[in-house]
């Protein structure tokens, strides 16, 4: 009995632990979606792991802008687009340009999410029923609407603690399965410590593959709603601490579970000479190796990071406009409803199309990189206001890693510039 008991209590620990995981579980359900995944693929299997040093620096920045906003809405207890709109001169502008911005990064990459989901979904359906494969185009769009209309009906009944379940199952499926592919294939030791040294690929694609990545892993609505998350979680001054080690935990593991996944790309595929054009490649990153249980280990994974995208993707517009008007969100409102609904038949234009959903995804996440400088620049702002912050003094550490920050996007904005002149 008393065995029983023990292993009742340390089940009950472990999801205790996983529950209690913060706001911090929003900022990996926007940063690791079927974006992160299809740019962390294509990259392992073009460039090995060249890549690595943008990741790490990505998501240090992160965390370091993730801390910043979160206690910029600790101290002041106000959002971030309304914190701009009524303490700088030109925030009221500032604002909008980011809501602007944002909103057309994250519908394009929602778009993306469901082309992706709804062909992962399709290539597992074609593995059993053969006679599938001549009807892709109806099959994968009839799921898309499946997938979009579920999750609609969802947002119409969700608070925030619903939501951020969802995603605690989401994220923690999508980090095992990643986890568990890792064990069929690894890339060599020394291909890691070499992709911590800065490089830009010198060939066609590269300079775009980089810009994706920081629009990914330094996403401009990571930050922004954070403090939204931050107040639906019910924290106060007093959770000041616990905002920091949030930060901190959603950081390392939006590395630890990238990393991961250009690995598994890097040690299957790059060696084998193979690159990723359409999402069957993706699948086909484990199988030479594993069989067809990796493919379904890996669709899995995959899945679950497009699933756990949804919801921040279709929360965005809506967050973004309640955050600029007072600085709550009221999911039952009609203008919730509206902006949602208008998001869910944005997202089915790809479907629609045919279009190749791993294009439409990289394109999508160069384009966030834009905001990025604006979005960096108004927390520095209002950091440094002495009205604003009161007696609250932030760190000089926090400082030099936010004008970092600030530096490093201004470089990968131009960089972003010239892949898509290279691209159009």
């Amino acid at each position: 009995m008393a065995s029983t008991e023990n292993k009742k209590s340390l089940l009950q620990k472990i999801i205790a632990i996983v529950l209690a995981f913060g706001p911090g579980i929003f900022a990996i359900g926007y940063t690791i979606g079927t974006g992160s995944v299809t740019s962390m693929i294509v990259a392992g299997s073009k460039f090995n792991m060249q890549l690595l040093w943008v990741l790490l620096l990505s998501c240090t920045f992160s965390g370091i802008l993730m801390f910043a906003y979160g206690n910029y809405a600790l101290i002041t207890g106000e959002t971030a687009l309304y914190g701009f709109k009524k303490h700088l001169k030109f925030g009221k502008i500032l604002a909008i340009l980011i809501i602007v911005g944002i909103t057309f990064g994250q519908w394009n990459s929602l778009m993306g999410i469901l082309g992706i989901s709804s062909n992962i979904i399709f290539e597992i359906l074609a593995l059993n029923f053969e006679t599938l494969a001549t009807y892709k185009y109806e099959t994968v769009l009839i799921t898309a609407v499946i997938i979009i209309v579920t999750f609609y009906l969802l947002m119409l009944v969700g608070k925030y603690t619903f939501f951020e379940k969802i995603l605690v199952i989401f994220v923690t499926l999508m980090g095992l399965s990643f986890l568990l592919s890792l064990f069929f294939v690894q890339p060599l030791p020394v291909d890691v410590i070499k992709g911590l040294i800065p490089t830009i690929p010198d060939i066609p694609g590269g300079k775009m593959l980089v810009a994706a990545f920081v629009g990914t892993t330094m996403a401009s609505a990571t930050f922004l709603s954070r403090p939204l998350f931050v107040k639906g979680k019910g924290w106060t001054i007093k959770n000041l601490d616990q905002q920091k080690k949030d930060s901190i935990t959603a950081a390392i593991l939006i590395f630890v579970i990238s990393g991961v996944i250009m690995a598994v790309a890097a040690g299957a595929l790059f060696y084998e000479g193979k690159a990723v054009t359409q999402v069957l490649d993706m699948a086909n990153t484990l199988e030479p190796v594993a069989g067809k249980w990796a493919v379904t280990i890996f669709f899995f994974g995959a899945l679950s990071a497009g699933l756990s995208s949804i919801f921040p993707c279709l929360l965005i517009a809506p967050l973004l406009i309640a955050d600029y008007q007072s600085g709550t969100l009221d999911t039952n409102s009609k203008q919730f409803r509206i902006i949602t609904a208008i998001a869910c038949l944005v997202a089915l234009i790809g479907p629609a199309f045919g279009a190749n959903p791993i294009e439409i995804q990289i394109l999508s996440q160069v384009f966030n990189v834009f905001v990025l400088p604006i979005v960096i620049l108004g927390i520095i702002l209002m950091l440094s206001n002495k009205k604003v912050m009161k007696e609250y003094k932030t760190s000089i550490g926090v400082y030099i890693g936010m004008y970092a920050a600030l530096f490093f996007s201004l470089v990968i904005s131009y960089n972003g510039i010239l892949a898509l002149t290279e691209y159009f």
